[in-house]
């Protein structure tokens, strides 16, 4: 069963975190949710964060584990948001099991094939050796040679925790993002459809929804709108969490 984190009373909110990431990356923002009025279930994914490690690392195998969640904890009538891959996750799960979802929330990806872009990241990850117990200020120098961009690497190395007294390991599986590395840039089925109120919320400055990407998701979610939050990147709701809180907060109102 995924790790979760649930506060809250009211309608069920699901929220999922994006590659390498974690259930803490949402702390500060499903606390506002629930002051909103919603049951927010904040989800660490397979291979992330501090649920189970599996060699299947696919889209469909994280969906059925959404699925089995949802079962286990009688959750239905969802609203569910999820981030990069989570958003990958998240469409997926809606079109597969649209019974269960009433609205959804998609920050930053589209259902179109990514190319494979983080090379650099899990090259950084991968020469990090914790046979010879390497310290925090280690570790960051070691991925520090790879990945330049100082808030990337602080977002990486959240992953950082004591295995045991003097022994430092990373929470996500590395083993299975490196065997399974085209995984995550898979497109959504063109035959998957979700006709439910759905918000896709890109940044300004970031690629990953281009305008010549609308015609297309428009026909998998038909009753979709754009929201776009102006100077912020990839990791939208970290540069902006007001206004990230505000339209989907709004959204949900509806």
């Amino acid at each position: 069963m995924l790790y979760s984190k649930i506060e809250g009373e009211g309608k069920p909110f699901i929220i999922m975190h994006g590659f390498l990431g974690m259930s803490d990356n949402w702390k500060t923002l499903a606390g506002q949710y629930v002051e909103a009025g919603s049951q927010v279930h904040v989800l660490d994914l397979r291979n992330h964060g501090r649920s189970f490690h599996s060699d299947e690392w696919t889209y469909e195998a994280m969906v059925q584990d959404v699925f089995d969640y949802c079962q286990a904890n009688q959750l239905k009538n969802v609203d569910i948001l999820g981030h990069s891959m989570g958003g990958k996750v998240a469409m997926l799960f809606a079109a597969l099991h649209h019974e269960i979802v009433d609205k959804l929330i998609v920050a930053d990806i589209g259902p179109k094939f990514y190319k494979q872009h983080h090379e650099d990241i899990l090259a950084g990850l991968n020469a990090v050796d914790f046979s010879v117990k390497p310290s925090r200020n280690d570790v960051e120098e070691i991925v520090s040679q790879y990945v330049s961009d100082f808030g990337t690497r602080q977002f990486l190395l959240k992953n950082l925790y004591w295995a045991e007294p003097g022994q430092l390991a990373f929470r996500f599986n590395l083993d299975a993002f490196n065997n399974n590395l085209d995984a995550i840039g898979k497109p959504l089925a063109d035959n998957l459809i979700f006709d439910k109120p759905t918000l896709f919320i890109r940044g300004g400055n970031s690629g990953y929804i281009q305008d010549s990407d609308l015609d297309a998701i428009r026909v998998q979610f038909p009753n979709f709108k754009l929201e776009t939050i102006p100077n912020a990147g990839h990791w939208l709701h970290a540069e902006n969490p007001k206004l990230f809180f505000e339209l989907t907060a709004a959204f949900l109102k509806e």
